[in-house]
């Protein structure tokens, strides 16, 4: 994980930039990049040449001798600036044994011959998480391309001479560029096509409902198993994800809450630590103890399961505290470094980046976390009340298109900002296939007949089919905890604190005047009124602005599924315990 700015000038044909201009250029590229230095503060390098610059801030995982950035093919011609990991690599690079000459033992490195081989449309051949740029010096063609989900960061920019940019945070690009965008999640863009616009190379049949419905069922509609090779795919496709994820060369933990999803996570990546998994397990790992993590408020429901969970995984664990006035005083550096005001997020992200900051002090640069089970499986609360399986799934795609703008930029920024990488298992793109090719009804929250009393009926869990499959693993007060949004967990006095201290620090003469103010994006509460006032000043530009979501919603869902419970209509409030009648300690 790394960052990294790209500035690319190709308006004048196969002209180069004229000498002066070009010094001019690279100065001001190599001031954007100290931006994004805390995503990479292990090195930093820098590629000029005729019509493009790329510098790098390495954050070093993988290789950290010889895999300093930007990488330059065998021939001298192809530079890349790579931010994240591909997890196949070792595969690819046999497969160019005696054809492509490696430099370096850089993950990211096969993306080169790849390029040089198939062109662009290779991308579909990587297995990792990613964010690139690479120029063609001697065709003077560049390649951008992003990872399916958008789990790493990527924004786009024009300056006011028609220079294209790409940085991987935003504020690379603040104050230079007149126009700024978010890169789409899994799209790439080769200036070498006609039309010059980014093209989508993720595409899978489950995203329309007609393609999983009829799909096998791992239980009737009684909730009796019937095809237990279903749960038993859901296992071992997870378990692949994270061995995969495994790969470092730097010392590892592992995010654990004490709710199910970093659970599983912790209790997985206890079963491969023991051994190094790029040796294919034939040698005993270099940091062979696994060390968690939990961060809350003192006497927090995460902590207090956080413990039984570590307890029962056998991980050295470690419990950090904060209190409101530290979340409270780090409000400002956190939107500096999440660059969002979405309410949520920031919620979340406070006491994720104090975490971080915990994390990196002890030597650990790579963590991994829960991120995206609750898209996959339909976690969230508000799932409780979809009114049927196509409605279901229908939601699940909707979520999925969009964890970038929310719980992968929250994990991604928290995280870099102290120069810690976090890695997805639960978006591993092969367990994303297997996970959302399940047929629907195996998610849902279908009523089902008690076996001590037939007459009644009880609600089955939220993500029962992934409780199913690790159940082993884990005591079963944590199999069987109630979804927990993380905002939520840390403790509930967090999100309680925050809603009442912006209430009485904005004014209701100030709140009224909110679209003047802030035309773009009006602020719908005084929580986001609040942020965004913070925000405004990190950020002034109108294209800042317009780059965070903006949606309507209650429980983390999408403005779509208000539409399940017509209570929600006049609500807007993240937090789980927004669901009445579901969550335990609904408002």
């Amino acid at each position: 994980m790394c960052g990294f700015v790209g500035a690319f000038d190709l308006s004048s044909g196969s002209k180069p930039i004229e000498e002066g201009l070009k010094e001019q250029l690279r100065e001001e590229v190599l001031e954007m990049s100290k931006k994004i230095r805390h995503r990479g503060p292990d090195w930093s390098g820098v590629y000029t040449g005729d019509n493009a610059i790329l510098s790098h801030e390495r954050l070093s995982i993988v290789d950290p001798l010889s895999g300093k950035q930007p990488l330059v093919s065998d021939d001298n011609k192809i530079i890349l600036a790579a931010n994240g990991e591909i997890y196949n690599h070792q595969e690819i690079r046999k497969s160019f044994e005696g054809i492509y000459n490696f430099k370096t033992k850089s993950d990211c490195e096969v993306i080169i011959p790849l390029y040089k081989k198939y062109g662009p449309d290779f991308i579909e051949k990587l297995s990792g998480i990613f964010a690139f740029a690479l120029y063609d010096s001697e065709k003077d063609l560049y390649l951008i391309a992003r990872d399916e989900i958008g789990v790493i960061p990527l924004y786009q920019g024009w300056d006011k001479a028609g220079r294209y940019y790409v940085a991987s945070e935003l504020k690379a690009l603040e104050g230079h560029c007149t126009t700024i965008e978010e890169f789409p999640n899994g799209h790439y863009l080769f200036s070498g096509d006609p039309d010059g616009k980014p093209k989508a190379w993720y595409k899978r049949s489950w995203m329309e409902y007609d393609n999983v419905k009829n799909n096998p069922k791992a239980c009737d509609e009684k909730g009796e198993i019937i095809n237990p090779a279903v749960i038993e795919k859901v296992r071992n496709g997870l378990e692949n994800a994270v061995k995969a994820q495994l790969m470092s060369d730097v010392p590892y933990g592992v995010l654990l809450s004490g709710g199910l999803d970093s659970s599983i996570i912790a209790a997985v990546t206890q079963k491969f630590s023991k051994k190094r998994i790029e040796s294919d397990s034939k040698e005993n790992a270099w940091w062979p103890q696994l060390h968690s993590f939990a961060v809350g408020l003192e006497g927090s429901p995460d902590l207090a399961a956080a413990q039984k969970a570590a307890d029962y995984i056998g991980t050295i664990h470690h419990e950090i505290h904060f209190t409101i006035q530290e979340a409270l005083d780090a409000l400002p550096d956190v939107i500096y470094h999440i660059e969002t005001y979405d309410i949520t997020t920031v919620r979340a992200s406070t006491p994720m980046y104090l975490l971080a900051r915990v994390i990196k002090s002890m030597g650990i640069k790579m963590v991994l976390s829960g991120e995206g089970s609750d898209e996959l499986f339909g976690g969230y609360l508000y799932f409780h009340k979809a009114p049927d399986s196509k409605e279901f799934h229908e939601e699940l795609v909707r979520k999925m298109s969009k964890l970038h703008l929310y719980d992968c930029l929250r994990a991604n920024k928290s995280l870099m900002a102290w120069g810690v990488e976090g890695r997805v298992p639960f978006l591993d793109k092969d367990f994303i296939d297997t996970a959302m090719n399940l047929n629907p009804c195996d998610k849902m929250n279908i009523l089902m007949e008690d076996k001590k009393d037939p007459s009644k009926k009880t609600q089955r869990m939220e993500k029962w089919i992934l409780r199913k499959a690790f159940e082993d693993l884990l005591p079963p007060e944590i199999v069987w905890r109630q979804k927990e949004q993380f905002s939520d967990g840390v403790g509930y006095n967090w999100i309680d604190t925050l809603k009442k201290m912006t209430e009485e620090k904005i004014s209701d003469a100030e709140f009224a005047r909110r679209e003047n103010r802030f035309p773009v994006n009006p602020p719908k509460t005084k929580e986001e009124y609040y942020y965004r006032e913070i925000y405004s000043r990190l950020f002034p530009s109108d294209s800042a602005a317009k780059a965070v979501p903006h949606e309507a919603g209650v429980a983390c869902s999408t403005a779509k599924a208000l539409e399940w419970d017509a209570a929600w209509k006049k609500m807007d409030e993240p937090s789980g315990r927004a669901i009445s009648g579901v969550h335990n300690k609904a408002y």
